[in-house]
């Protein structure tokens, strides 16, 4: 039997506030908002499916900077970890919307208020202690 599978959420905070997206129409996030980042790839770590990952969903270059915690939530394909990273992307980088239909940048308290994944939901005190 296989593992868990891992996944990563990238939190990038920009002037106390969090970059989320909002996940076009169609699929099982369709419409709804949630942290840059996605699937581990076998034989991939962490720091590089973040890499690939902010390239894919944004062209957009990004630093891994430290390991915040992780969550539990369970798709389609069974039980999976969700890792929070915070995040660096370059100030000026224009953020291409290649999956989304938009970002926004929220604060912690404005987070819960969204209309977010339940993987995220999961690891939203993870982000709420980081930033105390």
């Amino acid at each position: 039997m296989m593992g868990k599978g891992r996944s990563i959420a990238g939190i990038v905070i920009r002037n106390g506030k969090i970059l989320v997206g909002k996940r076009r129409e169609g699929g099982a996030i369709g419409l709804l908002w949630e942290f840059p980042g996605g699937k581990v790839e076998a034989g991939e770590r962490d720091e590089e499916a973040i890499r690939r990952e902010f390239l894919e969903e944004f062209g957009v270059e990004a630093q891994p900077l430290a390991l915040i915690g992780t969550g539990e939530f369970s798709c389609a394909s069974g039980p999976r970890t969700l890792a929070a990273w915070t995040v660096s992307i370059p100030e000026s980088a224009a953020l291409e919307l290649r999956e989304h239909s938009r970002i926004a940048w929220v604060s912690p308290e404005a987070l819960e208020l969204l209309d977010i994944a339940g993987s995220d939901r999961n690891i939203l005190h993870l982000i709420r202690d980081h930033m105390k």
